[in-house]
């Protein structure tokens, strides 16, 4: 049995025997972990080993844990900085905000990578317009040029240690201020202006080679009146033939306000999966998972298979355990833990 084209969450620090039977279903490919998951690093290690012996071919576990207010997993794991802060060394010395940048996505892959999580949902690509309720702090920087290079630096320290990168929120969701966790937002723009801006840094990473995208629970009417995670225009015409993308597309989280236009849970995966999407997200409502997993047909296409096991996690990675045995991860956790602190350059500015 390979992997199905659906992530869901589980209960808590250990598999329930409904978490069990939900996570055996045909359907299920992934699990999305969150912050009550966790309660040390060896607890996550055993729930993710737990995780993994349950299919012949493994489960791929993901987790967001992009760093400030969004990191699911925090004692015994490093604090990461939100990506503002690398922008805002950015605007005083781009070199060592690359420099940092790198080290921050090697620490954020080799510890998720040492309790066996294949991979964080991160980075967010959003440009900041400075109103978004949601995004905020988690953008880069307001300039396209300083997301690329940023985030580009993220994704190879990301695979230096051993994790595949996400970008989000597909086309863009920092211009417009609602939060699609609890509204349908609607970005009026024409296309043309999210092409010269929000677009760039999803052009570029994928040039860099971004392994998956996440697309936002948008509605661009001036594009298509279906939010982005639900359109083929945005998916299949634009992401897929246009910018030529060819790796993973996961939804977001289909129990979001924002994915309420598309109907029910099955409808709402059933759009997404039609509209371009290779695997869906479900969370915190197990009640949608149990429908989802009894009403949902689908059957997924070898490339889709293929696109989904290409997230897995590098093989044979260094436990929590022992990482601070290793020079390279001690300079590293010392880089991130500068980020914020004003170098003496600076104050001379």
């Amino acid at each position: 049995m390979g992997l199905g084209p659906v992530m869901l969450d589980v209960a808590g620090t250990v598999l329930t025997a409904e978490d069990i039977a939900r996570l055996k279903h045909p359907l299920v490919g992934g699990v999305i972990l969150f912050r009550r998951n966790y309660e040390s690093v060896s607890q996550l290690a055993e729930l993710t080993a737990q995780i993994r012996a349950l299919r012949p071919v493994p489960l791929l576990i993901g987790v967001d844990h992009e760093g400030g207010r969004v990191q699911r997993f925090r004692d015994g794991f490093t604090p990461i900085p939100a990506m503002r802060e690398l922008g805002r060394i950015w605007d005083s010395n781009s070199h060592r905000a690359r420099q940092l940048a790198f080290q921050t996505g090697y620490v954020i892959a080799a510890e998720l990578r040492g309790c066996g999580v294949d991979f964080s949902f991160t980075p967010v690509l959003d440009v900041d317009y400075g109103q978004s309720s949601v995004i905020g702090d988690r953008a880069f920087h307001r300039d396209p040029q300083a997301i690329s290079e940023l985030a580009h630096q993220l994704l190879l320290g990301l695979k230096q240690g051993g994790m595949h990168t996400v970008g989000k929120h597909f086309p863009g969701h920092g211009f417009v201020q609602a939060d699609s966790h609890l509204e349908i937002p609607v970005d009026e723009r024409e296309f043309v202006d999210i092409e010269l801006c929000d677009l760039q840094p999803f052009k570029q990473m994928i040039y860099f080679g971004l392994t998956a995208i996440m697309p936002a629970h948008v509605i661009y009417p001036k594009v298509d009146h279906r939010p982005a995670g639900f359109s083929p225009v945005w998916l299949k015409k634009i992401l897929r033939d246009t910018l030529g993308f060819e790796g993973c597309i996961f939804s977001d989280d289909l129990s979001m306000e924002g994915a309420s236009v598309a109907g029910n849970v099955v409808q709402r995966a059933s759009a997404a999966l039609q509209a371009g999407c290779d695997m869906v997200v479900v969370c915190n409502k197990p009640e949608s998972a149990d429908a989802l997993l009894t009403g949902l047909h689908w059957e997924m296409t070898p490339m889709s298979r293929a696109r989904i096991s290409h997230m897995r996690g590098a093989a044979h990675p260094v436990p929590m355990s022992k990482l601070h045995a290793g020079p390279q991860f001690l300079k590293a956790l010392q880089d991130v833990a500068s980020i914020g602190i004003s170098s003496p350059e600076l104050l001379l500015v």
